[in-house]
């Protein structure tokens, strides 16, 4: 059974950074251009070419180092991992073995128990790969190097997590921190941030079991049902008397199955050495200072700030300091509003539902902070209803504008005009007299039900508080 083993889990987290360059060379980083367009003689490894270090991919190790309490490398270097994938035209990785720039960190997650420390055991910087396009229909596989060398910083953990949810928690906090501290996009539909995902299981009291390791993973939803799959998969094989194989394995997230890749490759098999062709890398006290003292305000931060100066509940001021981008859009939005209790409810629940059914990453939200405020101040000052409000923002996902805008041309403006909703709720009250002799009854759900009624006839625009008022008016007649 599932219940009498122990899983341990460990995450290696790959974060493309927001650099303008390369890591080695001055080729542009940007998403999406054409195969082989952003591509140099460096990148593609032509023969005696040599790397320059981006000072900027230091920095940013640096600072993400500082902002998950790792300590920083005085003394670290560039080393070449040797193994040859075809997307790799050099046949070997820079990265970094016995020296990372950072290590020896934490980041704290919620668990059902309360909070808990996940160790990081290193940061360090490498360069990407390219990118294979396989061709279904051509048989054949297309090499595009625009991602080679783009520069990564891979966040090692230690094996501290013990479920799939702790696993997701974890990389959701190390996502947050990134965005905040604006490294990288964290753009996972895009493989700006994309983990490997390394499980175990053992019984309580015995030695830690053989683990696998599933690659490349991009998204939560999968690296959840990944774990929970491998999970009792290696627990029924346990039980069936087999051997867990030390591999690495492919998630199929249309089947939800995991399939072997190959044998797992340990540290020797790299033939790792120092790169000749780069110099070691020396960081003085005050380098490290002066990244320190540009760190933005943290996550946690932010939400300790949000539950005094907002008064926010503990649950949504979580919420929405979980991603920047959200965080972003709520203290903009107020700034034009000064409403923050209606903003903060915009978001945790209807720009919240919207994006958990789109399947859309808060960066992708496609309105800013000055149309949502305008929204909140439209309904505020009743020239729509919150019914109508919500329409709006269903536009504003779809066609962003001004809400103003929208309203005008799809004729929403709220009806606050006495004799045209007066029409309305005697209208209503003659269509439904077994309502008023329930509200007369004593039954006050019945007015909800008339108010409800006329809101349906007025497709939404009449002003709800005079609607409700008017219909008391004339049921105590």
């Amino acid at each position: 059974m599932k219940e009498n083993f122990e899983v341990v889990i460990g995450l290696e987290v790959h974060a493309e950074l927001s650099t303008k360059t390369k890591i080695f060379c001055s080729c542009p980083t940007e998403f999406g251009a054409a195969p082989n367009t952003h591509t140099c003689p460096i990148c593609m490894a032509m023969p005696g070419t040599l790397p320059v270090l981006n000072e900027k991919v230091v920095e940013y190790a640096v600072k993400a180092g500082l902002a998950t309490n790792c300590e920083i490398s005085r003394d670290s270097k560039n080393d070449r991992k040797n193994y040859y994938y075809p997307d790799l035209p050099k046949a070997y990785q820079i990265s970094q073995y016995d020296k990372p720039l950072c290590q020896n960190g934490y980041v704290e997650i919620e668990t059902k128990e309360g909070k808990k420390k996940i160790r990081i055991e290193r940061i360090h910087i490498e360069e990407d790969a390219g990118k294979l396009n396989h061709d279904d229909f051509g048989g054949g596989t297309l090499v595009d190097l625009n991602r080679a060398g783009v520069p990564l910083i891979e966040t090692v953990s230690k094996p501290d997590m013990r479920s799939a949810e702790e696993a997701e928690a974890y990389l959701r906090k190390l996502k947050s921190i990134f965005e905040y501290i604006e490294v990288s996009d964290c753009k996972m539909q895009e493989g700006s941030l994309r983990a490997d995902v390394n499980v175990s299981v053992h019984k309580p009291g015995e030695p830690l079991g053989t683990r696998t390791e599933m690659k490349n993973m991009n998204s939560f939803r999968s690296i959840v049902r990944a774990i929970e799959y491998e999970v009792n998969r290696q627990v029924d094989v346990i039980e069936d008397g087999g051997v867990i194989e030390q591999e690495t394995l492919r998630w199929d997230d249309v089947s939800g199955k995991t399939f072997p890749m190959r044998d797992k490759e340990d540290a020797q098999d790299y033939r790792y050495f120092p790169d000749p062709d780069l110099v070691a890398i020396k960081l003085s006290d005050e380098y490290i200072e002066n990244i320190k003292n540009t760190l933005p305000e943290l996550p946690e931060s932010r939400k300790q700030r949000y539950l005094e100066e907002y008064q926010l509940s503990e649950k949504d001021a979580k919420l929405i300091t979980s991603s920047k981008y959200l965080s972003d859009l709520f203290e903009n939005a107020i700034k034009v509003c000064n409403n923050p209790k209606a903003v903060n409810n915009w978001i945790i629940s209807d720009i919240s539902r919207i994006l958990n059914e789109t399947e859309m990453d808060p960066i992708e939200i496609p309105f800013d902070s000055n149309q949502l405020g305008k929204l909140v101040i439209l309904i505020d000052k009743g020239t729509i209803s919150s019914s109508i409000g919500k329409k709006v923002l269903v536009e504003l996902f779809e066609n962003p504008r001004d809400p103003e805008e929208i309203i005008k041309e799809k004729g929403w403006i709220q009806i606050s005009d006495e004799g045209a909703i007066k029409e309305v709720v005697l209208k209503i009250l003659e269509a439904n007299p077994q309502s008023i002799a329930d509200y007369k009854g004593g039954k006050d759900k019945a007015l909800g039900f008339l108010v409800g009624q006329a809101m349906k006839e007025t497709k939404g625009k009449a002003n709800p508080q005079m609607l409700n008022k008017m219909f008391i008016e004339e049921l105590k007649k």
